[in-house]
């Protein structure tokens, strides 16, 4: 859990200025990983595999195109790890005012 403590001379405008400003970012991140989602079960779709078993069982030589397929596959699977994290974190703010 993250708190974050708010002192302001403005009262409460200025929390609702920050919740809104981290709502957009936990709906943008939320559009990313949607995005994310799609780009990867189109590998899983082709290569009719769940991630984790091309993750554990896959190298390069392995896709159709190579290196870079390869390394598009995982690209995405660390985008999706790295954006559950923030929309993660974003998440357990409590706002403390004072």
């Amino acid at each position: 859990m993250t708190t974050v403590q708010i002192k302001s001379d403005s009262g409460n405008d200025t929390i609702d200025i920050i919740k809104t400003a981290i709502d957009a970012e936990l709906k943008r991140l939320e559009l990313g990983l949607q995005r994310t989602e799609r780009q990867i079960a189109k590998f899983e779709d082709e290569y009719n595999i769940p991630s984790e078993t091309f993750l554990s069982q896959f190298a390069a030589e392995d896709m159709k195109n190579g290196d870079p397929e390869y390394i598009a596959w995982a690209g995405e699977l660390k985008i999706r790890e790295k954006i559950l994290a923030d929309i993660n974190r974003l998440k357990e703010i409590q706002y403390v005012t004072k």
